[in-house]
């Protein structure tokens, strides 16, 4: 009979670490072989240093009644019971091997090689057991039979196989990247509401802008032009007259101060004051920020110049002048005033050495 577990248990054993073994066998003449087996889904798992025992057959075979107990030995030698499948559960079997006092015990497959996780039908039966216990094919207990049994001298090795269990450590693995993510989540959250405040703290509001006026343009107003669009003013346009008395086309202005900035797009200057604009501008008192206007009152050191010169004035340009340019162009007078001396000696010294050479020609060489 095979071997069968709760429903509502299944999901949960599927989590479970099932730790392999590796299975031993060593005879008399010390020829060796090692079995595949898959372990059981209840009791202990093997010790880290394995487990040495002299294997002995169960009766009866099932042992899904009490099993007859293992050999009397004089040394603490421990004994590994085989027995048969079918006819009982797995954990009913195991119970009646470890109540027999066997350290633990192989469970083999009747007439087929193929392995099983051995499962329970008892949570009481269950709780009971403590030795561990494993499932091999019929032809490994054949083998066993033949060779390696307790009465022809034989023993078994079983061995825990280390191998890494995957869902032992995925879980926490799993729970610890959850939590990163969800942080890093929660982070970018907080990131994007704080950037939607401070964008929309520098954009109007559409009960802000209603309390902006708004004019009809006729001919003969001064303004002229939209500093935005570039568009002369037409006959009932409608003008939207900014506190610095800058004024732009309702249709060109209003998207600029509800979608980029609510201040003025040519003087930088804000067209709605709160009380956190102001809290803000008090940080950056006596220093120019985008918000200082780009035309202003003028600065106190242009106030300071004298009043007879303008700004930019000729008078002021000359005073500027450095001294040290008079006396460059003094320098440079007086070389030119010698060049114009060489250029007017230079013909008169040529003559009169032509008409020396010319009466010297005529009269022969002359001597002093």
């Amino acid at each position: 009979m095979l071997g069968r577990m709760p429903l509502s248990l299944a999901p949960l054993l599927l989590l479970l670490p099932s730790a392999g073994a590796f299975i031993y066998a060593v005879s008399n003449s010390n020829t060796t072989m090692m079995f595949d087996d898959l372990p059981a889904l209840f009791g202990n798992q093997l010790p880290k240093d394995g487990l040495k025992g002299f294997l002995v057959d169960a009766r009866p075979a099932n042992a899904c009644s009490p099993i007859e107990g293992p050999p009397a030995s004089n040394n603490s030698s421990k004994f590994v019971v085989l027995i048969r499948r079918y006819d009982c559960n797995f954990d009913v079997k195991v119970l009646h091997a470890q109540q027999a006092g066997y350290s633990a015990a192989l469970v083999h497959n009747v007439d087929s090689n193929r392995l099983l996780n051995m499962g329970y039908s008892d949570e009481e039966t269950v709780r009971q057991i403590e030795i561990p216990s494993l499932f091999i094919g019929a032809s490994a207990s054949e083998s066993l039979l033949e060779l390696y049994m307790y009465d022809k001298g034989g023993h078994l090795l079983l061995l825990p196989d280390f191998s890494f269990p995957l869902g032992f450590y995925l879980i926490p693995f799993t729970g610890v990247v959850g939590i990163v993510v969800i942080v890093m989540f929660t982070i970018m959250i907080v990131r994007c509401v704080q950037y939607q405040k401070r964008t929309w703290r520098h954009r109007l509001t559409k009960s802000q802008l209603k309390k902006i006026p708004v004019h009809k343009y006729k001919k003969g107003d001064e303004y002229d032009v939209c500093a935005i669009c570039l568009d002369e003013y037409e006959e009932g346009d409608k003008l939207r007259i900014l506190p610095c008395s800058h004024a732009y086309h309702c249709k060109c202005v209003d998207p600029w101060l509800t979608q980029t900035k609510k201040t003025c797009p040519v003087c930088k200057q804000r067209v709605v004051r709160t009380a956190e604009d102001s809290e803000s501008d008090s940080g950056s008192e006596g220093g120019e920020s985008e918000r200082t206007p780009l035309l202003g009152p003028p600065s106190p050191a242009s106030t300071d110049r004298p009043q007879g010169q303008a700004f930019g004035s000729m008078g002021e340009s000359a005073s500027l002048d450095p001294p040290e340019e008079s006396y460059y162009t003094f320098e440079n007078e007086e070389q030119d005033s010698e060049s114009e001396e060489s250029l007017g000696e230079a013909p008169l010294l040529s003559a009169e050495q032509h008409t020396i050479q010319a009466h010297s020609a005529a009269t022969g060489p002359v001597r002093v």
